[in-house]
């Protein structure tokens, strides 16, 4: 062997060694930028929570709180260190525990909480009003606590309840302004006196069991209580007539939904209460009035106004005949289901007076 391959043969594992070396060198300084990368990204992490306005927490299976961000303070009044390893027994009143250990339950089988609102207790013992997005924190395919963030809504709900407390006082106003109305009619043709008010009540009933918003049922209240007051432009010696009406008398009564009508559509009402006043008593096969509507063409408010008109009329005294009774009532709506009357309508009155003990008040 030469002295220049004895060289060779011993350079060979150093070259390697250093190129080792340099490339052990190379990854551990992008290694090291990672981690710098890493804990950059975690402070910049920490400051936005730190400085957000909701609250972000964590909290163990067992419903410990691991971690809770500064903004505690100033929505709960508590420092964080406070509540770090206490149980959500701490924040949640009583009455609204049961709702906080479902929620907890839910999520620690795998589920998302979404927009839970929440009373919960500030440091003074007072009640805040929090919404709370959540989540499972899952590792190696197992729940090992829940993350989420809280927001405080306590003056959104104070809003909420202002406007909803306005709404009512103005539902009330427009009731008392509609019911001096229907007053109007009962004094010109005292045998239907009550008529509306109780027509109202079972539609409203009937509504409910079919399930209508509150908002249209309280459409449909108002309507009750008014569908008759195109009466007050028909004669009272019409109205209280004791015997059969004649051709001419009975077109005149068919002109009562019209009348009472152009009375209403000039009232800024958020409910089409001209238009249910104006159709009550159109019939499903077409052979209703004033316009001969049929089938879906007759809103629905109307369709549950026309039996509940027909089944109060039956059921009470007449001046031209004595009251007929609930009883038969119920089997004159029964025989003209789907021809004159709204099947579901029929089976919601007659479920109303059967399964929910409906009675005229």
């Amino acid at each position: 062997m030469t002295i220049t391959d004895a060289n060779e043969t011993i350079a060979a594992p150093v070259v390697e060694e250093v190129q080792r070396i340099s490339e052990l060198e190379a990854e551990n300084a992008q290694l090291r930028q990672e981690i710098s990368d890493l804990k950059t990204g975690e402070e910049t992490l920490r400051m936005l929570v730190d400085k957000a306005h909701d609250i972000v927490f964590r909290l163990s299976p067992k419903g410990e709180i691991e971690y809770i961000s500064p903004n505690v303070r100033s929505i709960y009044g508590y420092d964080p260190e406070e509540l770090i390893g206490q149980l959500l027994e701490r924040t949640t009143p009583l009455s609204e525990l049961p709702k906080a250990i479902k929620a907890l339950k839910r999520a620690l089988s795998g589920d998302t909480i979404l927009n839970l609102e929440i009373g919960q207790l500030n440091s003074d013992g007072g009640i805040v009003i929090v919404e709370i997005n959540g989540a499972p924190i899952i590792r190696d395919d197992r729940v090992i606590g829940v993350q989420g963030v809280m927001r405080d809504i306590t003056q959104r709900k104070k809003a909420e309840e202002a406007a909803r407390n306005s709404t009512l006082k103005l539902v009330k106003a427009m009731e008392d302004t509609l019911q001096a109305m229907a007053m109007i009619v009962e004094m010109r043709d005292p045998y239907t006196a009550g008529h509306q008010r109780r027509v109202a009540q079972l539609a409203c009933s009937i509504a409910e069991v079919m399930d209508l918003p509150a908002d249209r049922v309280t459409g449909l209240r108002l309507a009750g209580i008014i569908h008759d007051i195109g009466k007050v432009r028909v004669p009272s010696e019409i109205l209280t007539n004791p015997s059969a009406l004649s051709e001419a008398e009975m077109s005149i009564i068919k002109m009562h939904p019209t009348l009472g009508y152009d009375v209403l559509k000039t009232l800024d009402l958020p409910w089409p209460v001209a238009k249910i006043v104006h159709q009550h008593h159109e019939r499903m096969d077409g052979s209703g009035y004033p316009a001969g509507l049929s089938s879906t063409s007759i809103i629905l408010e109307a369709r549950i106004l026309a039996v509940a008109d027909v089944v109060e009329a039956i059921a009470s005294h007449r001046p031209y005949r004595p009251a007929r009774g609930i009883g038969e009532a119920l089997d004159e709506i029964s025989r003209q289901k789907t021809t004159l009357y709204d099947a579901d309508v029929v089976d919601a009155c007659i479920k109303a007076f059967r399964d929910r003990l409906f009675k005229f008040r």
